[in-house]
């Protein structure tokens, strides 16, 4: 059901940068930088707010993917953009919180070369298990995996992807003897759990809700500050006895340094008006995403912790993408 929603509201947003236009006419285009491919998750994301946030602002906007290293194209390009007052920037995990550790250099500097406009959305991390598992809750994996003298294999979507680095620090706070096997993307990762290769992974809530409705794998936990409205029934990781975990991935949007501040209050209030509206927040449930209403200023604390929290993992594991 939630795939069908998925490719309706795909098809649904074909238009969403287009029918602003007839409101707009004259006014210049707001370019939306995004940093992954159209057609996927983050793009469909900025697409469904870009509508209601264009009807707020009275001006069409534009989306530019800019897939490619990890969001490191798209956050050079905006860097070091000048228009300022017309552009925009999807900023999210790797953007903000992990790349500045992944990454020897950087043609960016995340905390000085943007402005926080507000958060956007996250996608919940799920701990999820092959059926061949015999487990249904965090004790009782814990259990089992005590129980394996080989230790437990665990797969991610790629080396210093969020999937990795929630696994990562799973692993450091549980204890368990868990060995990462990363690879290239959620969608064979899951695919090689659902058939028994490997039993375990940290997968993001927009990938696995398909799976986990038809069954083929069963949900642990999920390492959200609570549980998620469209799969109530899996309990929290903080709540089964690991108190305080979490990790999820999250976006914001955020502005080239240089923006007028004004413009910046003005963007930021649109996203606001975004998040709360209700279609948009059903839209977005139906992509597998939450909500994550934030301001300007929250964005930027927020961001400076998470770099912080990841960037310790990062260092511990010593993983590097360069």
């Amino acid at each position: 059901m939630l795939r069908k929603h998925f490719f309706a509201t795909l098809a649904g947003l074909a238009l969403a940068t287009a029918l602003p236009l007839a409101h707009a006419q004259g006014a210049k285009p707001l370019e939306w930088v995004v940093g992954y491919a159209a057609g996927g998750g983050s793009d469909i994301v900025a697409r469904t707010i870009a509508e209601s946030m264009s009807a707020t602002l009275g001006r069409p906007i534009v989306i530019n993917n800019k897939p490619g290293a990890g969001t490191n194209i798209a956050a050079e390009y905006s860097a070091r953009n000048k228009d300022y007052g017309n552009l925009i920037f999807s900023a999210d995990f790797a953007t903000l919180a992990a790349n500045p550790s992944l990454f020897s250099k950087l043609s960016y500097n995340a905390e000085k070369d943007f402005q926080p406009v507000g958060l956007l959305v996250r996608f919940p991390m799920f701990l999820v298990v092959s059926n061949n598992v015999p487990a249904k809750n965090l004790k009782e994996f814990m259990a089992w995996a005590k129980g394996q003298a080989d230790g437990v294999n665990w797969a991610s979507a790629g080396p210093g992807s969020p999937h990795h680095l929630v696994g990562e620090l799973f692993r450091e706070q549980s204890g368990l003897k868990l060995t990462h096997v990363p690879y290239r993307g959620a969608a064979p990762a899951i695919q090689d759990v659902i058939g028994g290769q490997v039993p375990a992974m940290w997968i993001d809530s927009a990938t696995v809700y398909p799976f986990l409705n038809g069954g083929k794998v069963k949900a642990i936990g999920v390492a959200s500050p609570q549980r998620v409205g469209t799969m109530p029934d899996v309990p929290t990781i903080s709540e089964q006895g690991l108190q305080g975990f979490e990790g999820f991935a999250w976006q914001g949007i955020v502005a080239p340094t240089g923006t007028p501040a004004d413009a910046v209050a003005t963007f930021s209030n649109a996203l606001q008006t975004a998040l709360g509206d209700t279609r948009t927040k059903a839209r977005l449930q139906a992509l597998g995403v939450e909500p994550m209403p934030g301001t300007a200023v929250q964005m930027g604390s927020f961001a400076r912790t998470e770099r912080e929290k990841w960037g310790r993992v990062i260092t511990k594991v010593g993983v590097k993408l360069d």
